[in-house]
């Protein structure tokens, strides 16, 4: 019996490491394709309800809020624990605190992109393209060691 539990421990301990990367990469990847939901979602009211919609980018709280100028419409999207947003792109050097972009219908889409990494320092980049306005998600390319 001791042997058992000993190898059940064993193998417990060489595969926990995987498992948590598993669950770690997973997270990143849901949190990508929620935050590039969420702009799309922001995309779309502002076109279909002729409405300005602020978007607002969070990196000390971890979170994106949408505005409109309905009265009482906000909705946020908080990201996942052990995911956080690493930068907001284009990158300002004077800039400190949260980030508003402004999506104005029938005008051009902004410039934007929110740099997501997870605590093994694994980073997914959601850019809206200016061209489409559509979101896409990028897995930039890790530096080498």
């Amino acid at each position: 019996m001791l042997l058992v539990v000993t190898l059940i421990g064993l193998m417990v301990g060489i595969s926990f490491p995987a498992i948590s990367s598993g669950v770690d990469s997973l997270r990143l990847t849901t949190a990508a394709d929620s935050t590039a939901t969420f702009l799309n979602s922001a995309l779309n009211r502002a076109e279909r309800r002729q409405q300005v919609m602020e978007v607002t980018i969070s990196k000390q709280q971890g979170k994106l809020t949408l505005r409109s100028t309905e009265a009482g419409f906000t909705r946020e999207f908080t990201m996942p624990t052990g995911v956080s947003i690493s930068a907001v792109l284009p990158d300002h050097h004077d800039a400190t605190g949260d980030r508003h972009v402004f999506l104005y219908p029938g005008g051009t889409v902004p410039r934007v992109g929110v740099e997501l990494s997870n605590k093994r320092g694994t980073r997914r980049i959601v850019r809206v393209d200016p061209m489409t306005g559509v979101p896409e998600i990028e897995i930039p390319e890790e530096p080498k060691k």
